[in-house]
């Protein structure tokens, strides 16, 4: 396992702290894309990514707001929902893994949750030869509603089955892309997946959704 912490530097003097991790032979990477106040500490994207790694991918967990945006973003509100941002810094995210010797020969898959979703997505429609794949978790895709057309990884938008609201809103924004896309209800699952279970039905998700969009595009002749 490789592990280091890692700093990204993003347009308006600004740097974002990350955590990467690659396993010995890895499938892919998996960049988290966080949202509404939240940061790479996140408990949640932690549990998913433990177990996307024990699956064998790499995981790269970032910070999309330097100490000061995030000091602002509690008090105010002002940056969570600054989805063009997010998503900017995502596409660099994106890039930067390209460079690094540990990630610049695997595919990229994005885990987007809450408004994170949004900007993974709109990050996935800039970046289309480098997004293998998108997945959302509780996510707000109807945030990204510009770009969603033009989205052309697979997405799997999962939401929690009590979890009414978005899940309308997750079914209207899936009318929006032409990708390959699917909607996906955990049964007994609220907004935060705080139920028993509910995190490991995502990462199993999730990893059946990155190993098959995985193997579709190293051989497409035998997609199914």
């Amino acid at each position: 396992m490789f592990s280091e912490p890692v700093s990204i530097a993003v347009p308006g003097n600004v740097e974002l702290a990350g955590d990467l991790d690659v396993p010995a032979s890895p499938r892919g990477i998996v960049l988290f894309v966080h949202g509404s106040g939240s940061s790479r500490h996140s408990p949640r994207n932690r549990a998913v990514a433990r177990q996307l790694r024990q699956d064998g991918w790499g995981t790269l967990l970032i910070d999309l707001l330097d100490q000061d945006e995030e000091q602002a973003d509690a008090a105010t509100g002002r940056h969570r929902f600054d989805i063009p941002l997010l998503a900017e810094r995502t596409v660099t995210a994106i890039d930067w893994l390209g460079t690094h010797p540990a990630t610049s020969t695997l595919g990229v898959h994005l885990f987007g949750a809450s408004t994170g979703a949004a900007a993974a997505l709109t990050a996935a429609a800039t970046r289309p030869h480098r997004v293998v794949s998108v997945v959302s978790r509780g996510g707000r895709p109807d945030l990204a509603d510009h770009a969603l057309p033009h989205v052309q990884a697979p997405v799997l938008l999962l939401v929690g089955g009590r979890d009414t609201q978005v899940l309308g809103l997750n079914r209207e924004a899936a009318g929006l892309l032409h990708a390959d896309h699917r909607v996906q209800t955990v049964p007994g699952a609220t907004h935060l997946f705080e139920e028993p279970g509910a995190l490991d039905h995502v990462a199993d998700a999730a990893q059946e959704w990155f190993l098959h969009t995985t193997q579709t595009r190293n051989n497409p002749g035998r997609a199914t």
